[in-house]
């Protein structure tokens, strides 16, 4: 029986607490977190093990099964809708705490930012085991129980350090989730993350997953609509996918690189007014790429004139339209060097930007990938004296939610100067 439990695909979460919250947990049967947490909860799938920690008295109250899949706001009033990332649980006989918790988990290297693979959770459950059960007999109680109607809490908390070595379990077993960027500075290593490619990192331009993914946790939740107008690979359906919201990706290349990518210029977007709940926009620096054979494509114009930003221009009209007011647009943009001649494509994208929406922040993006980033290039641009690109800006921008009105009315203020004598 162990052997098959070891071979499924056996997954467990650690939810927390604290004594005020602790009590609702348990009369509801229902775990929840916060959106710092969030990207990590909402990947427990039903019949998941589940674990609930009280930070305040360090016990890990186990075992508990997850009887539906995590939603948002499963009960939207339980905790005063503070932990809206919600998991409906069932427990597992006799609910018992394990003293020294955090300790115990730093040891397994389980962190609440991402699920336990298999080797975790079976440690876990093995401290759990009443020294009057087999360890099959428990594995077969676990696995095919229904779980239990009414909840007996244990006042008896256990030591697991009298169970032997506890080590910690190789970071390759958890599913990669990522983590919410801190600074204005971000570096993606790698194009996509986790166990299911994000977009095609061979495709001419491709925008890093985790760059998506970060805007859609930040701006969005759980079904929340997101549009890509210019969405070359698909990057943003796929992490759309995966984290629970709705995703529209438009592409101006015929045919499109995907069958769920709908061909349409973004310059004529077609969605009602104030629909959409986040944009993102990774569109051409200019024409030092081929993107694809549609002569209309704005990849052809050169960045160094002025129809450039024209019609990109357009396309922030479309943008503006069709989101929410207060809703948040993304748009990822670099600056050009080429024969000499340096174009600040970023600035003078910007100036278009504020006609139409207020600044949120402005991020910088680590390049990477680039066919240039070699060292026959980093030797040639000292030698010749020139600077290889090494950013993007991410410019953050939102529809502000009300039109600002002129004060007609508005009192002016008449300054009086008054002139000053020189003194030697």
């Amino acid at each position: 029986m162990t052997q098959l439990l070891l071979s499924s695909a056996v997954k467990g979460y650690v939810f927390a607490c604290t004594e005020a919250s602790q009590k609702e947990c348990f009369d509801r049967k229902l775990f929840g977190t916060s959106k710092l947490y969030g990207a990590a909860a909402i990947r427990v799938k039903k019949g998941d093990f589940l674990f609930l920690l009280n930070l305040d008295s360090d016990l890990l109250y186990g075992v508990f099964k997850a009887t539906t899949e995590a939603g948002f706001n499963i009960v939207p009033e339980a905790w005063n809708g503070k932990y809206p990332y919600q998991i409906k649980v069932e427990p597992l006989g006799e609910i018992v705490p394990l003293k020294d918790a955090k300790k115990l988990l730093k040891k397994l290297g389980v962190g609440r930012s991402s699920l336990m693979g298999r080797t975790a959770v079976l440690k876990i459950l093995e401290l759990y085991r009443p020294s009057n059960v087999p360890m099959n007999n428990w594995y077969q109680f676990l696995t095919q129980s229904e779980g239990s109607q009414s909840l007996s809490v244990s006042f008896e908390p256990k030591t697991w350090q009298l169970f032997g070595q506890i080590q910690r379990t190789k970071e390759e077993e958890n599913e990669e989730v990522p983590q919410l960027q801190a600074t204005t500075l971000w570096d993606f290593p790698k194009q996509s993350y986790g166990k299911t490619p994000k977009g095609d990192n061979k495709y001419a331009g491709v925008t890093p997953a985790e760059l998506i993914w970060n805007l859609v946790w930040r701006y969005t939740e759980p079904g929340d609509l997101v549009v890509d107008p210019m969405c070359g690979s698909g990057t943003t359906l796929d992490v759309c996918r995966e984290e629970g919201r709705k995703a529209i990706c438009y592409d101006i290349a015929p045919p499109p690189s995907r069958s769920d990518i709908i061909q349409n210029d973004a310059r004529e977007i077609p969605l009602p007014d104030n629909h959409v709940d986040l944009v993102f926009v990774d569109s051409p620096y200019g024409d030092n790429i081929r993107y694809n054979d549609q002569p209309d494509c704005i990849g052809k114009i050169s960045s160094e004139t002025k129809r450039f930003y024209d019609e990109l221009e357009k396309v922030m009209k479309e943008c503006h339209r069709i989101l929410k007011p207060g809703k948040v647009l993304g748009w990822l943009i670099g600056d050009q060097w080429v024969k000499k001649e340096f174009t600040p494509v970023g600035f003078l994208l910007y100036e278009r930007l504020l006609k139409y929406f207020e600044t949120v922040d402005i991020i910088t993006i680590v390049r990477r990938g680039q066919a240039s980033h070699t060292g026959l290039w980093y030797n040639r641009a000292r030698r010749f004296n020139f600077y290889l690109r090494g950013f993007k800006y991410l410019f953050i921008m939102r529809k502000p939610l009300l039109k600002k009105k002129e004060n007609k009315n508005q009192r002016t203020i008449n300054w009086t100067y008054y002139e000053r004598n020189n003194k030697s």
